[in-house]
This record gives C-alpha cells, sequence and structure tokens, in this order.
C-alpha cells in the first residue's frame, strides 16, 4: 500500500503535539467563564459525540474522584427526564452542528436548566447566542478528535469551582510537562512508536479501571480514526467477572490476532495490580500480545493528560504502518450525507 501523499500526516501531528497549549488555555478560559459556585454541589450533565463527547468522559475520572459534583455523561439525542432548574447542561459539539448535541440543547432549555455550549459555531452557537446561554468559543479549522485539549481544559475550567482548590497551578505543571513529553512522544523510536510496533497488526483491546476508562475510549476511537482499524475497550475491574472467561477459553490460534494494551495507572489498587498481573500470564500464555502502557505520574490529570498524548501518537504511528492518511474519516462522511437530523452534519 503507498504511503499517502497529502500533507494529512503531518496536519495530525502538528495538532497532537498543540494537546499541551490548548489544554491550558481553555482551562484558564473557562475558569474564566464558570458560573459562581452554588451553595451545594451542582448536577452537571454533558453531552457530546464522537470527537466532541469524549472530552467529557476523560473529564469524569478526576471530576467524581475529587469533587462532589454529581457528574453524568450523555452520548445520545435523548436527555434525562430528571433535568429541572437546578441542573447545569454542558453541550458540546466542535461543528456546532451535530443533530443529537442541537436536540439534547433544545430539550434542556424546555426542562429550565442551566446550558453552556463548547464549540466553534454553527447552528449551536447560533442558539446560545439567541438565547443568552453561556457560550464558550473553540478554535475552527480541525478534525473534531484534535480539539480534545481545548474541550477537556474548558470543561475543568468551568468546574475549577468546585476542586478543594484551583487547579491553575496544577495545570500549568501538566501543561510544562507535557510539553517535554510530546517531543519524545514523536520520537520515530520513542514510547509511541515502540507501542504501535507492539500492538502491530493485531486488533488492539484497550483495557482500564474505571476512572480512566474515557482514556482507553480515547485509544480505542484514535485508532480506528487515524489508523483506519477497528479496536476495542472495557473496563477494569469489570472485564475480570465477564470478559476473562472468554479469554481463557479462546483457542491460540484465535488469541494471537489480539493485543491487549493495559492502561495502568500507578495510583490503583493494590488488589486491581495483582488482578492485571493475573491478566496478563493468562493473555500470554493464550498467545495474545500483551502491551503494558504505565501511567506513571502520580496525579490523576497529569496521568490523563499524558496517556492522551501518548495514544494520540502511538495511533498516528499506526497509520504510518498501515502506510494510510490519518486526516479524513470518509466513512462518517458517507454517513451523514445519508442520515440528516435536525441540524447541518458534523461532529
Amino acid at each position: 500500500m503507498p504511503r499517502p501523499t497529502s500533507d494529512g500526516p503531518a496536519t495530525m501531528l502538528g495538532l497532537a503535539a498543540a494537546l499541551p497549549t490548548a489544554f491550558g488555555e481553555s482551562f484558564r478560559r473557562g475558569r474564566d467563564a464558570a458560573p459562581p459556585p452554588g451553595r451545594s454541589p451542582p448536577e452537571v450533565v454533558l453531552v457530546g459525540m464522537g470527537g466532541s463527547g469524549i472530552a467529557a468522559e476523560l473529564a469524569r475520572g478526576t471530576v467524581e474522584a475529587e469533587t462532589r459534583v454529581r457528574f453524568s455523561v450523555v452520548r445520545s439525542a435523548e436527555m434525562p427526564r430528571y433535568l429541572g432548574p437546578d441542573s447545569h447542561v454542558v453541550l458540546v459539539s466542535y461543528s456546532g452542528n451535530t443533530w443529537e448535541t442541537l436536540r439534547a440543547y433544545d430539550a434542556a432549555g424546555r426542562a429550565g436548566a442551566q446550558r453552556t455550549v463548547l464549540t466553534s459555531g454553527g447552528a449551536l452557537a447560533e442558539r446560545a447566542v439567541r438565547d443568552s446561554a453561556r457560550l464558550l468559543p473553540i478554535p475552527t479549522g480541525m478534525p473534531p478528535r484534535s480539539a480534545v485539549g481545548h474541550l477537556l481544559g474548558a470543561i475543568l475550567g468551568l468546574l475549577d469551582p468546585y476542586f478543594p482548590e484551583s487547579n491553575e497551578s496544577r495545570v500549568g505543571r501538566i501543561v510544562e510537562r507535557a510539553h517535554r513529553l510530546v517531543r519524545e512522544y514523536a520520537r520515530p523510536k520513542g514510547p509511541a512508536a515502540v507501542i504501535a510496533e507492539r500492538i502491530g497488526p493485531r486488533m488492539p483491546l484497550m483495557y482500564a479501571e474505571s476512572a480512566f476508562l474515557g482514556l482507553a475510549r480515547r485509544w480505542k476511537t484514535q485508532v480506528e480514526e487515524n489508523a483506519k482499524r477497528l479496536a476495542a475497550f472495557d473496563e477494569v475491574p469489570e472485564l475480570f467477572h465477564n470478559a476473562i472467561v472468554g479469554w481463557d477459553a479462546m483457542r491460540r490460534t484465535e488469541a494471537g490476532r489480539y493485543a491487549a494494551v493495559l492502561l495502568e495507572w500507578s495510583g490503583e489498587h493494590a488488589l486491581l495490580r495483582q488482578s492485571y498481573r493475573y491478566l496478563e500470564r493468562l493473555l500470554a500464555r493464550k498467545g495474545v500480545r500483551v502491551v503494558r502502557v504505565p501511567l506513571a505520574a502520580e496525579d490523576r490529570l497529569e496521568a490523563l493528560v499524558d496517556g492522551i498524548s501518548l495514544g494520540d501518537h502511538a495511533s498516528l504511528f499506526l497509520a504510518d504502518r498501515r502506510r494510510v492518511d490519518p486526516l479524513p474519516v470518509e466513512a462518517i462522511g458517507r454517513l451523514k450525507a445519508v442520515v440528516k437530523g435536525p441540524g447541518l452534519p458534523g461532529h
């Protein structure tokens, strides 16, 4: 298969390198726009699809572990019936034209919920301006999946008043570290390239503990959109109560087609680490390629940002191995040309 002749690989590599700056700048914008904290922790519902929605799932682990915010993520057009005036709905659509998010915006308005919109424009921005809803503009001109730094930073900035203390200095430290790591991850023989080499042609399954499940999904979707190949993800410790049975029964001739990517945070409970090692031995015995990815930072948010950057770069190396252009996603465009909702097609 010939290598792509467009500038897609260079474009995507440049966008991956911009993650730290985007995260830091959007955190500050989100914090500056954050509503004053109420007397009790808010009920926050984040709505988004595809590359726009992943930021909400990435934020979930840190928010749930470190605040008393009641936090939920909706990846559809249908909103929970419990929404009311005390609910704060954050609607994320990079294009501003995602029909599911537009429908959710209207539903949140009918419920009387507070609404905050994160978008680069489109119909969603127009409705936010019309209704005087809180609007955080996101820079235009990139694939929705590459806006993750902007979106994650803005969400955490909006919720910053509910953390025990402001994350401003923490985010600054994370951004400084991430800039150094980006250069390491982009090296042809760096950690991201090694991960891609170990996965090789196998179907990767991303495993992570509950607090980092959004990261496992991010790795999965980046492989699918950038490298144009299927991937999957699952949750620890839940998989030890079901998926492990499937692995145990699998024949070696079939198991060799898979790679298990273990995203392990250093702050995990000791029993989880023991379970991971049992799983690793079982998979190795079956002939599955096991790829351990230590998220070494003690700070969970730091580990999360590092993990996003590492996974993005690994997916680009996988695209290079397949000699495919990571930038275009024509299959999504073809679907949206056929299935149109109440709004222009877009992420």
